[in-house]
């Protein structure tokens, strides 16, 4: 059994994104802790998550857990230490409870290094008590350097880092994404580190030469992207692909190629129709005020899910995840 930490500031698609890298429903979830089954290493790929590991067992009180704690075969190696994480909704008093413990474990002959372990046992406090041994952590400082104000082409309007790395995950994509509103690449830096082969297009040639520059920086070399028209992709490519992930530009007609913006909408969602694959994803955002769930629909695509973010106070949206039957 494994644990999954997920980020609290988009919790449904956190817990799809895990959902669908492992191609089954958690087992259990305590507030921002799922609980889930299978092989773990389809979880390094995941944006919106703090860390995963062992789910060694669980308990209903402090006493219970240390009980349990003494008899239980720790597959620790090397040093280790204990951490607590507190969550919103826990009800028990977890203080003393990293010094308790450790106490325990280390009567079993393991040894302790609170600055430099080998492994960490973390405790999850909830509605009850979760002890795991982590097996991996993401580190918040790679994301952050890879935010629009680090690449060398700048544009201020882009997704987090994390966000992209989720959206690519809930297309199911296992070799290929393409963004037909490209713009500095920040969805395809993440498909691309993740080992997918990434296309990409956009009517402005500045945004083509800044996406490239943007991608070598970050050691992605197997791409491919051009100048051309989101609602006339297959004139571009002339092939079809496995997935779609995108994020539409959302500025009025002046920032949008002269086109009124739920015209453009409409017609790149159906050329997004025309070129993905039979049982391809399409990913992507859109504007609160705009029905992205029936637009879909009527380009042809079925709705898998929908989530909504509030950006700020001009900005709401929606992120889509719709299928090609």
């Amino acid at each position: 059994m494994l644990y999954v930490e997920i980020l609290g500031s988009l919790p449904g698609m956190a817990t799809d994104e895990v959902r669908t890298l492992l191609g089954r429903e958690p087992v259990g979830r305590d507030h921002l802790l799922l609980t889930v089954e299978g092989d773990p290493a389809p979880l390094t790929r995941l944006g919106l998550a703090h860390e995963f590991g062992l789910l060694l067992f669980e308990a209903d009180s402090v006493e219970e857990l240390l009980r349990r704690a003494k008899g239980f075969d720790w597959p620790i190696e090397g040093t280790f230490k204990v951490d607590t994480e507190t969550m919103s909704n826990c009800v028990h008093d977890v203080r003393e409870l990293p010094r308790r413990l450790g106490a325990v474990i280390h009567s079993q002959g393991f040894r302790v290094n609170l600055s430099r372990p080998d492994s960490v046992v973390r405790v999850y406090c909830g509605e009850r008590l979760h002890v795991g041994l982590r097996l991996h952590a993401f580190d918040p400082k790679e994301f952050e350097a890879r935010k629009a104000h680090r690449r060398p082409f700048f544009r201020p309007i882009s997704l987090h880092p994390r966000v992209s790395r989720a959206l690519v995950n809930l297309s199911r994509a296992r070799e290929e994404v393409l963004d037909p509103f490209v713009g500095a690449g920040g969805i395809l830096i993440e498909a691309g580190l993740m080992g997918l082969r990434v296309y990409g297009v956009d009517v402005k040639p500045e945004m083509v030469e800044g996406a490239r520059l943007n991608l070598m920086h970050y050691g992605v070399r197997d791409f491919d992207v051009r100048l051309g028209d989101a609602t006339r992709l297959e004139e571009v490519f002339e092939r079809e692909f496995e997935a779609v992930v995108t994020d539409p530009p959302y500025g009025t007609s002046a920032t949008l190629g002269g086109r009124a913006r739920d015209e453009l909408y409409r017609e790149a969602l159906a050329s997004i129709h025309r070129v993905l694959r039979r049982g391809g994803r399409l990913v992507t955002a859109f504007p609160a005020d705009f029905d992205g769930e029936s637009e879909g629909e009527a380009a042809g695509f079925r709705l898998v899910a929908r989530y909504y973010q509030r950006v700020h106070g001009s900005l709401e949206r929606y992120f889509y995840v719709f299928e090609r039957p």
